[in-house]
């Protein structure tokens, strides 16, 4: 994975990072006994995959892998395979 730069894009960045906050949050309030607090840091998670997604579909994501990428990807991981 590490080639093909997967994830390393402003909506994947942000998407995880709101969603690691929401985490932690919640792990605090799950230990001081706060339901209502930990609930609230796991709707912050949610939001985090929200956020993640809505800036994809505004063009800030992986750009999609064209017919001519996939195929040419395709031979060169076979050409490789042979060798």
């Amino acid at each position: 994975m590490a080639g093909s730069a997967h994830g390393h894009t402003p909506a994947a960045w942000t998407g995880v990072t709101i969603s690691f906050i929401g985490f932690c949050v919640a792990g605090v309030f799950m230990v001081a006994a706060n339901p209502l607090g930990f609930w609230a840091g796991m709707v912050v998670v949610l939001l985090g995959g929200v956020v993640g997604v809505a800036m994809k579909a505004a063009g800030l994501g992986q750009p999609k892998e064209t017919r001519e990428q996939h195929e040419a990807r395709t031979a060169a991981g076979r050409a490789q395979a042979a060798s």
